[in-house]
């Protein structure tokens, strides 16, 4: 089986916010709980896939966010030139995980069809629903569909040697997580399935969420194709970058998650 290096890149962060904003019920005291947002890149032998596409400037300025390392940047810090990528996996299409639109103009995107479903249905007649996703990033991948760009999975499928994908929806109605072979066993990229180590490892949901029960379930899952808790990549949780080495020396942000841990997630 193929092995892959795996990137952690942030492209920006949240400082101000609090861990009472982090969890359905929250009964511990309030306490600073910030908020990283990532992309990530599959280094293999033969190939190259990135892990959700993030957001621009302009995107992040809409809604309070300010990038620290456009994705394009920090994708080239490591050697990877967005014009030349082939494969994009979208765990899920909200705003913060499936903008910059422009950014890979040879690439195929692989999206769960629920997903695709969910963002153009009649769901997004809910305010609450519809709240974090953008209609430019949602039209974006449709486009893409009508030029023969998009894949659109059903449930569980192997993407490569090395790389599986597995639907456990809950935070969205389609939102799926990333196995990936590593030279330390199998990391499971989770995106927003446990925004933090906290959610998965207490079993308390975040509270931006579809299914409470499939998220819950998604929980079990993900630990089941972990090959540990270190195994395990939330999708917006700091401690990532000090539980794993810098890419390489000086380069603050980008992490080696193919690495072994430096400690344990709390």
């Amino acid at each position: 089986m193929s092995e892959y290096e795996i990137y952690a890149i942030r492209y920006a962060r949240k400082d101000e916010r609090r861990s009472s904003e982090n969890f359905i019920e929250h009964d511990a005291p309030d306490s600073p709980m910030p908020m990283d947002f990532f992309v990530w890149a599959l280094v293999g032998r033969d190939r190259t896939v990135i892990v959700d596409t993030g957001f621009d400037e302009k995107a992040g300025k809409a809604r309070n966010y300010a990038v620290t390392r456009p994705v394009a940047e920090g994708l080239k810090q490591i050697g990877i030139n967005p014009d030349t990528v082939k494969d994009v996996i979208l765990t899920h299409m909200h705003w913060d995980h499936a903008g910059n639109h422009d950014l890979f103009p040879q690439a195929r995107y692989h999206v769960q069809e629920r997903e695709m479903h969910f963002c153009t249905g009649r769901c997004m007649c809910d305010v609450e629903q519809k709240k974090a996703y953008n209609a430019e990033d949602v039209s974006h991948i449709v486009r893409r569909n009508f030029e023969g760009r998009v894949a659109l999975h059903d449930a569980n499928s192997d993407f490569d040697d090395g790389i599986s994908l597995h639907w456990l929806g809950g935070h969205t109605a389609g939102l799926q997580v990333v196995r990936v072979k590593t030279r330390r066993g199998h990391v499971v990229l989770a995106s927003d399935a446990s925004h933090y180590y906290a959610n998965i490892l207490q079993r308390r949901p975040f509270p931006v969420l579809f299914d409470t029960k499939q998220m819950l379930n998604g929980f079990a899952v993900i630990q089941q194709l972990a090959d540990g808790p270190s195994h395990i990549i939330p999708g917006h949780d700091r401690q990532v970058l000090s539980l794993f080495p810098a890419a390489c020396a000086g380069l603050d942000g980008i992490a080696r998650l193919d690495a072994d841990a430096c400690g344990k997630p709390a």
